[in-house]
């Protein structure tokens, strides 16, 4: 993997919304890169920071009240903080695209399916007729699985059902041949066969054409089953960092490892799920010590007064806790974690 060319690269991004009430960090100080062709997982409770970060990237954060307020976003080498919208709106679809969670809400209700896709092809094939950006339209539903796609074309969004919704937006995000796919939720309004039938999808797609994806989900399942490695966020921050198979074999945030404990195996008989305590807290609203504190077992001292740094705890795995700060790997407190 470490061959493969950075083709995303985020460094030090923080998004802030100006509240009433004050600021609010929602993004706070995230670095993390994606390499061509790979498959990246962010994965994290609601409300800590993972579709800011994709909105962040697409120059879609609502302003007013949000606003990127520090670090970069570098895509192949150019920095996209500072852009002009006229300048983002030739990179979205180009060679960033985004599928939200809720196609319904993206796609219009007054025009067919045709029409928003030709429309979109339109804006950045200069010179095409409609007869080509329907032809290419057609070809994109024929891709991505779509029975009888001429005849799709002429239907609107209501008639189509859940997973077809999906579909079709998959092809529109597609349809340019965009070298990055950013999925917020891709799944999560689908039953479980409908989801199963997405994600092979994304799959196929990104082997055959060989676009990168960047996945945002709360769903462990999801990211076990699709991605090559894995950024758990808490709190508007990264708290883990490694290769999937590594996650789940030897979780090191107290935190991913409730996540990964919270998730039901029907190959174990259990009395109860394992659980998480206490809530998600409000983005700035802990202003010292290790966010996830509060909720977590093992906090001793120094959690409640420092924010730990990511501790690089092998070649690709990171981990902000001070469990792993270095004379602190041995103690008791850290070998009753590893026992738990």
């Amino acid at each position: 993997m470490n061959d493969r060319n950075k083709i995303l690269d985020v460094k030090d991004l923080q998004t802030t919304f100006f509240t009433d009430s004050g600021k609010v960090p929602a993004v706070d100080h995230i670095d993390f890169h994606l390499r061509d062709g790979e498959i990246l997982g962010i994965v994290g409770e609601s409300g800590c920071g993972k579709s800011v970060t994709s909105l962040s990237i697409m120059g879609l954060v609502p302003s007013p009240p949000g606003k990127i307020t520090g670090g970069e976003i570098v895509y192949n080498g150019r920095n996209l903080i500072g852009l002009s919208e006229k300048e983002m709106r030739q990179i979205r679809g180009n060679d960033i695209a985004m599928i939200f969670q809720e196609p319904m809400t993206s796609l219009n209700p007054l025009f067919t399916i045709g029409n928003q896709m030709v429309e979109a092809i339109l804006i950045h094939e200069k010179g095409w007729s409609k007869k080509q950006a329907q032809e290419r339209a057609v070809e994109m539903l024929k891709l991505v699985g779509l029975p009888r796609a001429d005849a799709l074309l002429k239907d609107y969004p209501h008639q189509l059902s859940g997973g077809m919704r999906q579909r079709v937006m998959i092809a529109m995000a597609l349809v340019c041949n965009p070298k990055i796919l950013i999925a917020d939720e891709p799944t999560t309004a689908l039953d479980v066969t409908i989801q199963a039938q997405i994600l092979k999808l994304m799959k196929d797609l990104n082997v055959r054409l060989g676009t990168a994806i960047l996945l945002i989900t709360h769903d462990l399942g999801v990211v076990a089953e699709t991605c090559e490695r894995v950024i758990v966020m808490y709190a508007g921050q990264i708290i883990e960092e490694a290769p999937t198979k590594l996650i789940f074999e030897d979780p090191q945030h107290p935190y991913t490892k409730g996540l990964i404990q919270s998730v039901p195996d029907m190959r174990v008989k259990k009395e109860r799920l394992h659980s998480i305590p206490g809530n998600v807290p409000k983005p700035g609203s802990i202003t010292s010590g290790c966010r996830f504190a509060a909720r977590c077992d093992f906090a001793f001292d120094r959690c409640f007064q420092e924010n730990p740094e990511l501790y690089e705890t092998a070649d690709v795995h990171q981990t902000r806790c001070f469990l792993y700060d270095e004379g602190r790997v041995k103690s008791d407190v850290h070998n009753a974690f590893i026992e738990s």
